[in-house]
């Protein structure tokens, strides 16, 4: 199998930490960069979509909710070679609240929990991640 192109150029994408009743719902990826990482639901931004369009359409089509979106939470840049799977990233992290539905996930997650901030101990997660629920749960 031949592994995909990488853009010659930073990419912008978007990561939602969804609180519902205290608890922030972490997904795990199924697939590389990151598989078997905790993380948040999110993607990249197409061309011409606002960022909290691109947040909205992520969340619903990796887990399937509606959220309401509260404001940035922080941002984190991937460069190649750091975990990004040889590409070059921007993410820009937004908290937002759970409004409606149950998580069902698409085939780019295997498992979700919502877990208390302080709960997440040892669970493998993405960099940058605690400090990006630190800030989020501080805006909610």
């Amino acid at each position: 199998m031949v592994a995909p192109l990488q853009p010659s150029h930073p990419q912008l994408a978007v990561s939602g930490a969804i609180f519902r009743d205290g608890k922030v719902l972490l997904v795990r990826r199924a697939r590389s960069p990151g598989k078997g990482f905790y993380s948040f639901p999110g993607g990249r931004v197409e061309f011409g979509e606002s960022l909290h369009t691109a947040l909205h359409r992520e969340v619903d089509e990796e887990t399937g909710l509606k959220i309401e979106i509260v404001g940035l939470a922080g941002w984190r840049e991937v460069l190649p070679g750091t975990g990004g799977g040889g590409g070059h990233y921007l993410i820009m992290s937004f908290a937002a609240r759970w409004r409606a539905k149950e998580p069902v996930l698409n085939d780019e997650h295997d498992d979700f929990k919502w877990l208390e901030p302080d709960a997440i101990g040892d669970l493998q997660v993405t960099g940058g991640l605690q400090e990006v629920i630190a800030a989020a749960r501080r805006l909610i």
